[in-house]
């Protein structure tokens, strides 16, 4: 399997990458890790190539995500009898429960002891936005950073990220950072950092991984019957998840790409896929084909809201582009279960004072929208549409 640098760091990591967020369950709690099926896809994917994998605190919990995950512990196990050595450890502080500065060396030292390691290769940053970033500066993020690797617990300080382009931009200004890890899809090109986020860190030296090839599974178990006849027309032997990896590969500033692999078809599918890869690939035909598709979903599109952010900010503090954009996402997909789970991520990542239920519908952004989007009528129609959260 190809091995890709991982930026300035003389590091170099596979093309694919295992993540251990969706590992198979053998109970109904989200903490119920199959570990025996779970190890035996991380040992096929190593024994196969694979050298980069990633965890978190918080992955597998049983309730909230204040609870230590079942996920690290689980990847010692799996590491053992001679894996820990063929891969890189990725695994994230947990930002939201980080309330001093001493508070981030106790997790670090906390997730030592649970991957049973002396040293974690990619420690990343969990989850910075415009609500944790502020907070992680006060507690003097960037200096924990540089102790912790002049003590040798961790050898890259990471971060991933969600939340818009102008925090990411902000955020790789700040810091030397070794790896960048965003959500990027080629249906979420221009979504949080998204393409020009992906080709910033590539240019600051930053490794870049992937996080969401398929969108959450969507581009693979919810996509269209026209979609996929528009992608088996051009190439038959290639299955939704292999064009989603391939058309992040065919990206040079991309070096990992993770999947949350679940049982052991999807392993041996991704890997086979990863496997398979060389430049030129994907090609123009391909590349057309993906534009195609993009296009299927543009026309689903309830709203022309390019994200400019002309309508902020919002007298009544709702975050305006980010209520329009999770009500163009919601119509996406016709699934319930889609729908069900775009519901779920509006619930974490808009706050309750950032909601359209707030709107007062003043039209004050009306006068300042460049696309003279209705934005009251569609705020009452997202406030409808999310208003259980």
């Amino acid at each position: 399997m190809e091995n890709r640098p991982m930026g300035k760091t003389g590091d170099r990591a596979s093309l694919l990458g295992f993540g251990c967020m969706r590992l198979p369950l053998n109970g109904p709690r989200p903490s119920d890790v199959d570990r025996d099926l779970a190890t035996a896809m991380v040992r096929s994917a190593i024994d196969r190539g694979v050298n980069y994998v990633d965890t978190a605190f918080a992955y597998h919990s049983a309730g909230t995500r204040e609870e230590p995950g079942e996920s690290e512990p689980f990847l010692a196990h799996a590491l053992k009898g001679g894996y820990r050595e063929k891969v890189r450890i990725a695994t994230k502080l947990p930002t939201w429960l980080v309330g001093s500065h001493a508070d981030m060396h106790r997790y670090l030292d906390m997730q030592l002891r649970r991957l049973d390691v002396r040293r974690i290769d990619y420690y990343l940053a969990h989850n910075l936005n415009a609500a944790v970033w502020p907070a992680m500066l006060s507690h003097d993020l960037l200096g924990f950073f540089g102790e912790a690797v002049k003590d040798g617990r961790i050898a890259y300080p990471s971060f991933s990220f969600h939340d818009e382009y102008p925090l990411f931009e902000t955020i790789m200004g700040s810091y030397d950072w070794a790896m960048a890890q965003v959500q990027y899809n080629y249906l979420d090109r221009d979504w949080q950092a998204g393409r020009a986020g992906v080709r910033l860190a590539a240019s600051r030296g930053a490794a870049v991984v992937v996080m969401e090839p398929l969108r959450g599974g969507f581009l693979v178990k919810y996509l269209p019957e026209g979609p996929r006849e528009t992608l088996r027309g051009v190439r038959p032997d290639w299955s939704p998840a292999a064009w989603c990896l391939n058309w992040l590969w065919s990206q040079p500033e991309v070096s990992v790409v993770l999947s949350g692999m679940s049982d052991m078809a999807q392993t041996d599918e991704n890997v086979g896929t990863a496997l398979a890869w060389r430049d030129g690939l994907f090609g123009e035909g391909e590349a057309e084909a993906v534009e195609e598709v993009a296009g299927f979903f543009r026309e689903r599109l309830r709203v022309d809201c390019t994200g400019c952010g002309y309508c902020m900010p919002c007298g009544e503090g709702l975050d305006i582009p980010k209520n329009l954009n999770f009500y163009n996402q919601f119509h996406l997909f016709d699934a319930a279960e889609a729908r069900d789970r775009c519901r779920f991520f509006y619930g974490i990542q808009v706050s309750p004072p950032e909601r359209a239920e707030r709107c007062t519908s003043c039209g004050k952004c009306v006068e300042k929208c460049p696309q003279h989007i209705p934005v009251p009528d569609v705020m009452r129609r997202a406030a409808e549409t999310f208003r259980a959260f």
